[in-house]
């Protein structure tokens, strides 16, 4: 049994030794093999794989292509495997997490398992996801999502305590740490390139959801995720909340799409007021169509940074 661990870098220099450092911890006694896309980095990023695990394979981009082109491109720059580990250069795994991932994925309807995460304070991310819907971000506009949370009508993101203590199947988990049977990627993959970054493992998720290859959330298995910065970056903000919508309106048609972008509206919206600078950059691309029909790229990122 081979695992691919599938790395997206950019501008990652300072988190590769921890990372590869926490894969010999991780995945002790397995077999495995790495494969990092590295997204145009500026930094000392490929050198230093290629210093550290010189047995890898490093694909340059020559561009910075987006988190589900990197994806793409590392599976297929990579020998035969059974599963693909994919992993944020900012997650530590710790020992048996993905043995116990890989029991998971054996059992029956089950594409794609995910680990319980903490941040590097130790605290529990909730990172267990219902479908989005028009209902669950009014929930979370009006509730605020922790609230809203504890509702399976109300909300997106699951906050119930004691939804993380058992395992289950969720519609969709947070993407830093995902182990997926190469049988899962290869019915659905490969992963939507035109999201550029955020979404894109809802969509697949929900991809394999639909085929009967579910998300299964596994409390035993552990990481620590030290986690991005999409919650204070307008850029980033943004561009997730774009997303969403665009995310939607593939799923469902421009009709509910446009009942789905009125309660995100109202939820930016509402936060842009009290002065929150994510939700302003956020609110003024939802109310710039042109901003919703085109393919996102590198400039969505730092368009209101």
């Amino acid at each position: 049994m081979t695992i691919l661990v599938a790395v997206v870098s950019y501008n990652s220099e300072r988190l590769i030794p921890d990372l590869i450092a926490g894969l010999r911890t991780g995945l002790d006694g397995m077999k495995w093999h790495l494969t990092v896309a590295d997204n145009d980095s500026k930094d000392n990023s490929v050198e230093l794989i290629r210093s550290l695990a010189p047995e890898a394979t490093v694909v340059e981009m020559g561009r910075n292509a987006g988190y589900a082109a990197g994806i793409n491109a590392a599976v297929a720059a990579s020998p035969a495997h059974d599963a693909i580990l994919v992993l944020n250069p900012d997650v530590r795994l710790t020992p048996g997490c993905v043995p116990r991932l890989l029991q998971a994925l054996r059992e029956p309807g089950t594409g794609i398992a995910v680990p319980n995460l903490v941040d590097g304070d130790g605290h529990l991310i909730h990172t267990q996801r219902r479908e989005p819907s028009t209902l669950r971000m009014l929930g979370d506009a009006l509730l605020g999502a922790r609230r809203a949370g504890r509702s399976r009508l109300l909300g997106e993101i699951i906050t119930t305590p004691s939804a993380y203590e058992a395992e289950t199947f969720t519609d969709w988990a947070e993407g830093s740490t995902q182990l997926i049977s190469a049988e899962c990627f290869a019915r659905i993959g490969p992963w939507d390139e035109g999201y550029f970054l955020y979404s894109e493992e809802t969509d697949f998720a929900l991809r394999a959801r639909d085929a009967g290859l579910r998300t299964r959330y596994v409390p035993e298995a552990r990481a620590v995720h030290l986690e991005g910065d999409s919650r204070v970056s307008p850029g980033l903000w943004a561009l997730l909340t774009l997303n969403k919508v665009r995310l939607h309106r593939r799923r469902h048609g421009a009709l509910r799409a446009s009942a789905f972008w009125a309660a995100v509206l109202l939820r930016e919206s509402s936060r842009a007021v009290l002065g929150k600078k994510p939700s302003r950059a956020a609110t003024r691309d939802l109310l710039t169509p042109s901003r919703l029909r085109e393919t996102p790229g590198p400039a969505s990122v730092t368009r209101w940074s």
